[in-house]
């Protein structure tokens, strides 16, 4: 009982706090940066550059651990009581979860049976479009796109789209030239 309250006391309320006293701010630059600035406190080990849309559930976040320059967009749901790893560069997009546990059954009902957890690493430079689910136990290679919806069960190779439900590789990663660019670059090339 008194290292549940150490837990909450140091981690979960004062997450729930930052949220409590900054979901009602908009999404832009100025409000991601400085929510991402405040959460990282309450984070295992984060990087820099970390931007926090609104109303994004972390839970066991004295598991979590973000790299530099990452960005988790609103709604987004992470359970991280078997480790959660999610290396640079990386963005996900809204309403993704990502679970580091997995309910099992007893007695042939899953209420009651508990869960297992394993460990996720989502490596550097990968996007998870929107509505996106992780599987516990699963490692998603560097650079890679998974599409909107899919499920990702298994390991993903480096550089993979991946797609569907269950995710399965449709190609591979290219580079290609970008029209907008930079962080403030885009309102001047729009203005050209």
């Amino acid at each position: 009982m008194l290292r549940e309250l150490r837990y909450q006391l140091r981690w979960a309320l004062p997450l729930w706090l930052v949220g409590l006293l900054t979901n009602w701010w908009p999404d832009n630059r100025i409000a991601l940066r400085v929510r991402g600035a405040l959460a990282r406190l309450f984070i295992r080990r984060c990087g820099r550059g970390f931007e926090l849309g609104r109303n994004v559930t972390l839970l066991n976040t004295h598991r979590l651990e973000i790299g530099d320059f990452v960005y988790i967009a609103q709604g987004t749901w992470l359970n991280c009581l078997g480790e959660l790893t999610i290396e640079d560069e990386v963005i996900i997009a809204p309403y993704v979860v990502i679970s580091t546990l997995q309910h099992v059954f007893k007695d042939r009902s899953v209420r009651f049976g508990g869960s297992v957890a394993g460990p996720v690493v989502i490596g550097r430079g990968t996007w998870l479009a929107a509505h996106v689910a992780v599987k516990c136990g699963v490692r998603i290679g560097k650079g890679n796109i998974i599409a909107a919806n899919a499920v990702v069960t298994k390991d993903t190779a480096d550089y993979a789209i991946m797609s569907g439900v269950p995710a399965k590789a449709i190609g591979e990663v290219q580079d290609r030239p970008a029209e907008l660019s930079g962080r403030w670059g885009v309102v001047d090339q729009l203005r050209e």
